[in-house]
């Protein structure tokens, strides 16, 4: 049987702007959505019963970081793999993916799931390392989201931080944020000298990219075990 000819069933754990596009392009990706739990039926938890999701193959959870960390335990416990594209948690994040980990489910944890995103990631690393030997240019990250998102900075931005970081930036990185009206989501890296800048930004026109790539992901994470990135599901090295 072709890979895409089995569904793969999903469960949306918070069903609001994301989960709603999800479904609506689940069966372009080969996916059928079986379940849908938001903060009304599933209140501290109480909708992740077991029994109820048994023909479930891999959770997506676009929620709230409260309502994640705090479902976590339960999701677990539906012994199913993760897609985890909830952000503002990053506090928590070794305890999370040891939990995670200790499982031994499959699991997908992404900041940003649109695959454009995470390809401008792996060029700010580049850039962090050209530039990091260059004294003269400090280095800023700045986004733009909808008035309505709550963490600031966005995950994205303090990945983009990280990248600069990992490739061998080693001055500091001023890191802004704007919310604003409906914006779905505008991340900027730039690079200031004594007489230009520098800047590489990424746009996004709708959320339906960050529904394709969480699709790919639970696609590509049903039937593995551990931790993984957008960039393990790219293939990017």
């Amino acid at each position: 049987m072709n890979d895409m000819e089995q569904k793969v069933r999903l469960l949306i754990v918070g069903y609001g702007k994301m989960g709603r596009s999800i479904e609506a392009l689940s069966s372009e990706y080969g996916c059928e959505v079986i379940g849908r739990l938001d903060i009304a039926d599933n209140v501290d938890g109480a909708g992740l019963q077991h029994d109820r999701w048994q023909e479930v193959d891999v959770a997506i959870d676009f929620s709230t970081a409260p309502s994640f960390l705090g479902n976590l335990p339960r999701l677990l416990g539906l012994g199913v793999d993760l897609v985890v594209g909830t952000t503002g948690w990053h506090k928590q994040e070794a305890v999370v993916r040891q939990q995670i980990l200790d499982a031994e489910i499959g699991a997908v944890i992404a900041a940003n799931f649109s695959t454009g995103v995470n390809l401008f990631e792996a060029l700010v690393e580049q850039a962090g390392a050209l530039f990091s030997e260059q004294s003269d240019y400090g280095a800023w990250v700045h986004e733009t989201h909808h008035a309505e998102k709550k963490d600031r900075p966005s995950g994205t931005a303090l990945v983009l931080k990280a990248s600069l970081e990992r490739g061998g930036y080693r001055r500091a990185v001023d890191v802004a944020s704007t919310r604003s009206g409906s914006n779905p989501g505008v991340h900027s890296v730039g690079f200031d000298g004594l007489s230009e800048t520098v800047t590489l930004t990424h746009l996004t026109r709708d959320r339906t990219t960050f529904a394709r790539g969480a699709l790919l992901a639970a696609r590509w994470i049903h039937g593995r075990k551990g931790l993984f990135s957008m960039k393990d599901v790219l293939g990017i090295s």
